[in-house]
């Protein structure tokens, strides 16, 4: 009989203070426990890596990379370190405290669907760990990572709200330090998957419950998926709002430009899918967040078909306007009757986020 897999719990954020307290917290209330933690220095391109326990420090390593990223670091470092210290059976039990913004999914990714990556290790449970008193601003505003100091390349565009707002998302827990207002639960409520607790990070973190595999990894992907064809759950309207806006129709390319800053504006969360009668096998993607869209293809539609779907979560007073320019977009009655659902066209203009459609015409014929 092969020996029982390491729990792990990946503890993320977008700042020091509240992914410190969670890790303290698990820490001291896991004495079995190895806590291992990840500081990327994009100035500097160094990784270090810190490993203790109860008993002291263990290691404190500099390590020189090129293009010090997130991503970078691991791929090159996280996950090996982790299996590493889950392969010598001395711990009962791993905390690992990733780099400040880096996303746990690339970490579930790689121990979930690559057997061989670490086959020492299990994710038992992702915690996001984010600030109550900034919260709505974090998941809602405008600054970008490289606005809040953070420590990513003078490259990387990313948005604050784009990159915690995909955290709480992914995550099986969100522990919250300092005050959380009714406002503040309400919107997190809207964006995580159901049955995700929202917690105080520093007091009510159970490591019992979340090493007792709490996290399914099919249940965490199919939340995030860019298709998503099931109901959402019921939501209850107050400060914060969703808009499930769906249809089988295919948004116009034109009005769809010349709408966009509109419907990927404002305060709010927006993801999901739509398509485009130039494109009828692509799946297009949709990411925004305070303001910034993302725009992307990812892959072909199922045997269902294609479909328009984007899932909206706000707290202004724009949710029927916006509404209503989504569905402005779409193609209508008239259009399909005259043209149909596909069209063959040697470009729409969405060449700079999708690839050429001559390419994409070639491609579906072969």
């Amino acid at each position: 009989m092969s020996a029982a897999k390491v729990p792990a719990i990946l503890v993320s954020g977008i700042a020091e203070q509240p992914m410190a307290a969670a890790t303290i917290a698990l820490q001291w209330d896991l004495p079995s426990a190895v806590v291992v933690r990840h500081d990327v220095d994009p100035e500097r391109e160094v990784l270090t890596r810190t490993v203790s326990d109860l008993t002291g420090l263990l290691e404190e390593v500099e390590i020189d990379v090129d293009h010090a990223c997130v991503s970078c670091a691991i791929r090159n470092d996280v996950v090996p370190t982790l299996e590493r210290l889950a392969a010598t059976g001395r711990w009962g039990a791993i905390v690992a405290h990733l780099p400040i913004t880096a996303d746990p999914v690339q970490v579930c990714r790689a121990v979930d669907l690559f057997a061989d990556a670490a086959p020492h290790l299990r994710i038992a449970a992702t915690v996001v760990a984010l600030d109550g008193e900034t919260l709505v601003e974090d998941l809602l505003g405008r600054d970008r990572l490289l606005d809040r100091g953070l420590p990513v390349r003078s490259d990387d565009d990313a948005g604050v709200a784009e990159t915690a707002s995909a955290m709480a998302e992914y995550a099986d827990v969100v522990g919250v330090t300092g005050e959380l207002d009714a406002a503040g639960r309400e919107l997190l409520g809207l964006l995580v998957r159901p049955g995700v607790r929202v917690v105080d990070a520093t007091a009510e973190l159970d490591p019992a419950t979340l090493l007792a595999a709490v996290r399914r990894h099919e249940h965490s992907e199919d939340w995030v998926a860019v298709v998503r064809r099931d109901p959402l759950p019921d939501a209850v309207s107050g400060a914060a709002w969703v808009l499930d806006f769906r249809s089988d129709r295919p948004f116009h390319p034109d009005r769809l430009q010349q709408t966009i800053a509109v419907l990927g504006g404002g305060p709010r969360r927006s993801r999901g899918c739509f398509w485009l009668p130039s494109r009828p096998a692509q799946v297009c993607q949709w990411d925004g967040a305070g303001g910034t869209l993302s725009i992307g293809h990812c892959d072909h539609w199922d045997e269902h078909g294609p479909l328009t779907r984007i899932v909206v979560v706000g707290m202004d007073d724009g949710r029927e306007q916006l509404a209503e320019a989504f569905r402005s977009c779409l193609l209508t009655d008239h259009e399909l009757a005259e043209r149909g659902p596909y069209w063959e066209v040697m470009d729409d203009g969405f060449e700079p986020w999708l690839g050429p459609v001559r390419r994409l015409i070639i491609e579906e014929a072969s």
